[in-house]
């Protein structure tokens, strides 16, 4: 079928949209139109359509801008918290390999990740290449320029330092038994309910970079939820379902709680909720009771004093 649809200035889609049912200032839409495109904030308002494609009665346009601009600050929260938790995932990685490998073995020894194929292998050689060329880090052209004669790599621990989350997550999935469980430790977790986290994560993170919808997203790449005998606070009083972004954020207020105890993360997020009261929790597949679950209580205690917000 051939695409036969014309390209409408700002005013004939804000046109559009109030022939269609919508509510709103005409002149606001326009000024809004122009820094969120049309095509974007659709889908924020599908909700509110009927199959004819006109709005259901009452239907505002500011309704569809807070849902957009709380989808926003919803992403940055998220994208602070997996930045967290792949730094920390990445140092123990690297600690735990160079610790029992050599800072090198990640390169020349692919027994070190025996989970990877050869050609895997090879293609995540490469990736840290390109990634470590491309790095403007001080530390990476200090040690090409001073050991490059003898080293074509960066040791592990400088190497971890360059690569994108997706070499992160190939070499956790690549490592042996030993350093994942090492790793997943760090959480409290068994090691593959924490690569499935991860791999979550991932994705998550890449919906996020590329400012893609979040709120009322349903999870393409579904995470393992721990087992009910070991983790009953997954379970009780609240059933954390792997479908919807309430179980992405019980799992970065999880991982927070033991990597960074003293983070306010969590009060961010409510105090982000508080402030979109008009957002339907439910889409984003929380519960109703969903603050009596104890992952949201009261945080793991810490070794170190607390520093004031972070």
């Amino acid at each position: 079928m051939k695409y036969a649809k014309p390209p409408l200035t700002l005013e004939q889609q804000a046109d559009q949209l109030l022939g269609r049912g919508m509510v709103g200032d005409r002149d606001l839409m326009i000024v809004r139109l122009r820094s969120v495109s049309y095509y974007r904030l659709s889908g924020y308002w599908f909700p509110f359509r009927n199959t004819d494609h006109s709005f259901r009665s009452g239907t505002s346009f500011d309704a569809v801008w807070n849902r957009y601009v709380f989808d926003r600050r919803l992403r940055l929260l998220v994208m602070d918290a997996i930045e967290r938790i792949e730094v920390a995932v990445r140092s123990q990685l690297a600690h735990h390999h160079s610790l029992h490998y050599g800072p090198f073995a990640y390169a020349t020894d692919p027994g070190t990740l025996p989970k990877l194929t050869i050609k895997e292998h090879q293609d995540f050689l490469s990736h840290i290449e390109e990634e470590t060329n491309r790095s403007r880090e001080s530390f990476a052209r200090h040690f090409q320029k001073k050991y490059g004669d003898c080293h074509r790599r960066l040791p592990i621990w400088m190497a971890s330092e360059v690569t994108a989350f997706g070499s992160v997550l190939t070499f956790f999935r690549g490592a042996h038994r030993k350093e994942k469980r090492l790793v997943a430790d760090m959480f409290g977790l068994p090691d593959a309910v924490f690569g499935s986290w991860l791999l979550t994560l991932h994705t998550i993170r890449n919906v996020c970079a590329h400012h893609g919808r979040l709120w009322n997203r349903e999870l393409g790449v579904k995470p393992m939820i721990p087992l009910a005998d070991d983790y009953p606070g997954w379970h009780d009083p609240v059933v954390v379902r792997n479908n919807r972004v309430f179980c992405v954020l019980t799992i970065c207020c999880w991982c927070l709680r033991r990597i960074a105890p003293q983070s306010e993360w969590s009060e961010r997020l409510r105090g982000l909720l508080a402030r979109s009261a008009n957002i339907p929790l439910p889409d984003m597949g929380f519960p109703a009771n969903w603050e009596q679950c104890p992952i949201w209580g009261a945080a793991v205690p810490s070794t170190e004093p607390k520093r004031g917000r972070s």
